[in-house]
């Protein structure tokens, strides 16, 4: 059985990121059922639905529709952990592959130098805790890149971080369950700079998708209506 794709939605009625994730997704990734956490935009449809209060942080949003998904018996398990800004630009016929960002002492470098703020708090305090039950140089899967999860290795990884204001879910999961993987770059565009990553996977910022070369890219790599949407807006 082909996995489910999973995708914690926020609130908003347009998303156009979505939209066009979904018809990627469509086209490309295997999958038995796309399960929409959180906010359902009215336009999507054939998809299924898990609504969830969306009160806290978007840290703690996330989280806690990750946890509704591992809990709910009707999504499959493993489930394929998708962003509402994920593209898949390739065919995967046999599946995602795992991957990682390399050590989190060297993502943490990274967004040192762009100012201290909750993401950077969180990424520390999940490898300190990391450090602490014995993993001395932990792996980052905080990529914007689909994620295979089994349920009670997330379960496991959300209960051991309950107590984290922002848990880098991904990093846990992966870490905690020693999924190993392949190291890349992340593949987020954040600027509407002229080239891209050119690999099966991209991710956007919204005003890079709307109005950045990446965005031009995916709106032409996908012009038709896919079975997960309404309508014919393009």
């Amino acid at each position: 059985m082909a996995p489910d794709l999973v995708v914690p939605v926020r609130q908003g009625p347009v998303n156009e990121q979505l939209r066009y994730a979904l018809r990627s997704w469509a086209a490309h990734l295997p999958h038995r059922h796309v399960w929409l956490i959180g906010y359902r935009p009215a336009w999507a449809q054939r998809v299924r639905h898990i609504p969830t209060v969306q009160t806290g942080t978007k840290y703690q949003n996330t989280t806690q529709a990750v946890r509704a998904v591992c809990e709910h018996p009707d999504v499959s398990d493993p489930f394929i952990l998708m962003n509402d800004d994920f593209f898949v630009m390739q065919e995967q016929p046999d599946g995602v592959p795992v991957l990682h960002r390399g050590p989190v002492r060297q993502v943490e470098a990274y967004y040192a130098t762009r100012g201290q703020g909750r993401y950077l708090r969180g990424l520390r305090e999940t490898r300190d805790l990391l450090v602490s039950l014995g993993h001395e140089d932990p792996l980052s899967y905080e990529l914007h890149v689909p994620l295979t999860v089994h349920k009670k290795g997330m379960l496991h990884a959300l209960d051991v971080g309950r107590h984290l204001d922002v848990i880098h879910k991904r990093t846990a999961y992966g870490v905690l369950n020693g999924i190993g993987g392949e190291q890349i770059e992340d593949v987020k565009v954040l600027w509407r700079a002229p080239r891209f990553p050119s690999g099966p996977f991209l991710s956007t910022m919204p005003d890079a998708f709307a109005h950045g070369a990446v965005g031009t890219h995916i709106r032409r790599a996908f012009p038709q209506p896919c079975p997960y949407e309404t309508g014919r807006r393009r």
